[in-house]
């Protein structure tokens, strides 16, 4: 199991200078978005799509550094209602796919976007509960007349280029936990899987290992982030809080580096059983710490890190010969 960042903490530098600071804290990928939420400061698309000597100069930047690509992320909403900004994702979705295949690199991180809650609303419309019965209207034209229709077309896309397609999941998206993940996954098909992402869950009061467990072979990829729950604030409000993210003291969780808001054996255990589902790729860092700048995060996440990976094969029971 390798070490990995999500570049996008390093937006405002150069590409090459992103990598420097990479390397120099000593993780072994990297994780580049290529659009949408992320943006694409480090990879330029059409460019790469177009010329394989130009793919071969980017790729060329992160090999000599001693790194590896682990994914491409293009995080956005490919089933907004607004059609301008849907056909702008699907497009995105599409070109990072293509870009993928031609750079050798597996899976391509993304959201599963939220739907309108009728046909002719404006905005996106996330449903947490089934009552009152609106609620499950909402539900139904979601799932069966946006989402499946469109995620299943999109499968086939990802299959016939050799691509899994890893959906973060993400409350105020449609796929935001284990159910939603693998109730898409069944209906749109194996080329669809999850970039796993514990903090969500944390937040949202599911235990990471035991998503892990129901999810199996549907992670493609994992984000290494945390969070810290504040069960004080938990009391008065619940989990889902709408607060800004600079509220700290008035929030029921607040992102964090990896170490500060689980310790060392909740991510142990996270490890453990990743490896226990033959997962052994990549953990890519990603730091949203607003209590810490994106240096100290990212080095003690990785201190955090190295103590809790696993990186040589288990090899023969020995003790059970004989």
């Amino acid at each position: 199991m390798k070490i990995g960042v999500f570049t996008a903490l390093w937006a405002n530098d150069d590409f090459e200078v992103a990598l420097d600071k990479a390397r120099a804290a000593g993780v072994s990928a990297v994780e580049i978005g290529v659009g949408g939420y992320p943006g694409s400061e480090h990879c330029p698309v059409a460019e790469l799509l177009d010329s394989a000597e130009r793919r071969d100069e980017w790729l060329g930047a992160i090999r000599v550094r001693g790194l590896m690509l682990s994914a491409i992320s293009v995080h956005n909403n490919p089933i907004h209602p607004d059609q301008e900004i849907a056909d702008r994702s699907r497009q995105e979705i599409r070109d990072a796919v293509r870009l993928a295949q031609l750079l050798d690199v597996p899976v391509v991180n993304g959201f599963s976007g939220l739907p309108s809650g009728a046909a002719g609303d404006r905005r996106p419309n996330w449903v947490t509960c089934p009552w009152p019965p609106h609620f499950l209207e909402i539900l139904d034209y979601q799932w069966n007349e946006v989402a499946i229709p469109y995620w299943s077309e999109a499968t086939k896309f990802f299959a016939d280029h050799g691509i899994r397609f890893a959906l973060e999941m993400h409350p105020g998206m449609l796929v935001y936990n284990v159910h939603t993940m693998l109730r898409l996954r069944e209906a749109a098909g194996e080329n669809l899987g999850c970039n796993f992402d514990p903090s969500h869950l944390w937040w949202n009061g599911a235990d990471p290992v035991a998503a892990i467990r129901r999810l199996d072979d549907a992670i493609f990829h994992v984000h290494g982030k945390d969070v810290m729950v504040d069960m004080m604030n938990v009391q008065f409000n619940g989990c889902n809080d709408i607060q800004r993210y600079d509220f700290i003291p008035e929030r029921s969780w607040t992102f964090r580096a990896i170490g500060f808001g689980h310790d060392l054996k909740a991510w142990k255990d996270i490890i453990s059983t990743l490896r226990m589902i033959d997962y052994d790729y990549v953990i890519s860092i990603e730091h949203e710490d607003a209590l810490m700048s994106p240096g100290e995060g990212l080095a003690k996440a990785i201190e955090t890190l190295r103590s809790a990976t696993i990186v040589e094969e288990a090899g023969e029971m020995f003790w059970l010969e004989g």
